[in-house]
């Protein structure tokens, strides 16, 4: 039976590492995942109102095909800026996309990048021109790290899920057959993470070990098509967001790895609902390492790999929210 990793963390795919930093008088943050060595990379966006950078050079008919680092941030389009601070990180150690060595000629890293919204959620915003989103990119790059808190830190620092504390929530995957798929999310949702009237997760049915609380619905439950539960009384368009990235040691194509993007979204409606609304800006990357090449790499392997994503992505957000309100109670 296939089980989380050790950490139970997007870094049990070997060859990454995530680094976190957090203003909290501004009340916001930043996360970024970095990979050790170029690794191929894919977007899908499914939300109505999305924030990103550099997505469109992940299609799989481009001519650069990974990439050096993936960030996720609060601050809406400010926190693109996050991106600068770990694009100026790795092109000081020489790292990024170049097609031939020339002297004096800096490389470009790779870094796309998708923001939340979380202008609006009580912190400090009086930063004039010196938003602090560069810095943070640069902070949370120097932080990185094989373990990594949960909740609220990072992009989920500000972040709120429904109408409840919204996080940095994360997964790991481990098969027997020798492959390890991992996820991490920013959940700052719309639609409500939580089963109306309960405190069980939409995504209980993809929980391993008690991960988030171990709660269940009761053999009668029912609920109302109609009801959402916890959802924001009061949505705007481009305030809500869930972002995310998979990972895994598998080697993919760009095209396989667009592919698995798309299978694993199903992981945001296990968890959340309801989900991709035109209030939200969901989008989710997929990382490949490509560590570990498939005997096989058929259709239905590539199928079976999206759906190990989808539940490690819904075990993700419900995580983020959990680490979230288990800190808030404390």
């Amino acid at each position: 039976m296939s089980r989380p990793g050790p950490r139970n963390l997007i870094t049990d795919v070997p060859g990454l590492t995530v680094g976190n930093a957090e203003d909290r008088d501004v009340l916001t943050g930043t996360t970024v995942i970095v990979a050790d060595e170029p690794s191929t990379a894919a977007c899908s966006v499914a939300g109505g109102g999305p924030g990103t950078r550099e997505t469109d050079l992940l299609r799989a008919d481009t001519m650069v095909e990974q990439v050096d680092a993936i960030v996720l941030s609060g601050g809406s389009a400010y926190g693109l800026a996050a991106a600068d601070g770990v694009t100026a990180k790795l092109g000081a150690m020489g790292r990024g996309y170049g097609l031939k060595d020339l002297p004096g000629v800096p490389k470009t890293p790779i870094v796309p990048s998708a923001i939340l919204y979380d202008l609006a959620n009580g912190g400090n915003k009086a930063w004039g021109e010196a938003p602090p989103y560069r810095a943070l990119g640069e902070e949370a790059f120097e932080n990185r790290a094989a373990s990594f808190p949960l909740g609220n830190v990072g992009c989920g620092l500000g972040a709120n899920a429904g109408a409840h504390a919204g996080g940095l929530g994360s997964a790991s995957l481990r098969t027997n057959d020798g492959f390890t798929v991992g996820a991490i999310a920013g959940v700052n949702c719309f639609g409500s993470v939580f089963m109306p009237g309960t405190t069980s997760f939409w995504a209980w049915p993809y929980e391993l070990n008690g991960e988030f609380g171990g709660h269940r619905p009761g053999a009668d439950y029912e609920c109302d098509p109609e009801e959402w539960g916890d959802a924001k009384m009061n949505p705007q368009p481009g305030q809500n967001t869930t972002i995310a990235c998979i990972a895994t040691d598998v080697a993919l194509t760009p095209a396989q790895a667009q592919r698995v993007s798309q299978i694993a979204l199903a992981g945001f409606a296990r968890a959340i609902r309801p989900v991709f609304a035109p209030f939200d800006g969901d989008a989710l990357f997929v990382l490949s390492t490509g560590r570990v090449a498939l005997e096989e790499p058929t259709p239905i392997q590539l199928t079976r790999i999206g759906e190990l994503a989808a539940s490690t992505l819904a075990r993700a957000i419900a995580r983020g929210v959990y680490e979230a309100d288990q800190k808030s109670a404390a």
